[in-house]
């Protein structure tokens, strides 16, 4: 299996391009602005797209990608979520009013999209990929994603802040390999980050203590500006764990 980072920003500016991952060429786990890095063929072969939560910057690129490559597919592009996601998109996105709803077009006997809701710890696999949501803790219904192969597993935390049953989740994955995890803010403003259920440098060292697992640890959703500030304190604060940042274009290769 390979990851590739379409968008791992916490904003846009210079390049930057908000959360999206590429998993080989046909599932998308979210959608934000990194999914319009794509070439028109590459966005026609995304089959299946995971979404951790509702939150613009991770959904802001699906609309655009049914606008632009729905009537060339043989099949619906399922969407799978948490089913109140899902309810978001439904009630806020697709709703003819901010987008038209691409489950009815051109006919609901025959859309372009399909929404499929998967709850917590339900597992979905698709050619030898198992993809099931683990428990988040943010301001809005999330889930983190962890995705299965023969060759080890990862994990996206999507957006959150310290959950003790994400931990457990983490901790019961033996052959746990890489672990994409968000800290959006320094400590300067971490009160901005437990307003906004985010992780700062110090929640995040706190929640790497309680690892009984050892995985490759990426640091995402850094916010513009912020970048090697977080870093510096990350760095910092949980040595011995060779946190680094990941990079938009980066890959990542279980085999």
């Amino acid at each position: 299996m390979k990851l590739t980072v379409l968008g791992c920003s916490g904003g846009i500016g210079s390049g930057r391009h908000t959360t999206s991952l590429l998993v080989d060429e046909d599932v998308l786990i979210d959608a934000g602005s990194g999914l319009t890095t794509l070439d028109f063929e590459q966005l026609s072969k995304i089959d299946h797209v995971f979404l951790t939560h509702a939150h613009l910057d991770h959904v802001l690129g699906l609309p655009l990608l049914l606008d632009s490559v729905g009537d060339l597919r043989a099949s619906p592009l399922i969407v799978h979520a948490l089913p109140e996601v899902l309810g978001v998109l439904s009630d806020h996105l697709f709703n003819w009013k901010l987008w038209p709803d691409f489950r009815l077009i051109p006919s609901a006997e025959a859309p372009w999209m399909r929404f499929e809701a998967l709850g917590l710890g339900e597992a979905l696999t698709l050619r030898g990929r198992t993809f099931r949501p683990l428990p988040a803790n943010h301001v809005v219904p999330a889930c983190g994603l962890h995705v299965a192969t023969a060759a080890g597993s990862l994990v996206f935390s999507g957006d959150t802040t310290h959950s003790d049953a994400f931990v457990a989740a983490l901790n019961a994955i033996p052959d746990l390999r890489h672990l994409i995890i968000e800290t959006s803010f320094e400590n300067a403003l971490v009160e901005v980050a437990k307003a906004s259920k985010h992780h700062w440098p110090d929640s995040l060292a706190a929640e790497l203590k309680m690892l009984s697992v050892a995985p490759e640890v990426w640091i995402t959703h850094l916010k513009p500006g912020n970048e090697s500030a977080i870093m510096n304190e990350l760095r910092a604060a949980a040595p011995g764990w060779g946190v680094e940042a990941l990079l938009q274009g980066q890959m990542i290769v279980l085999e």
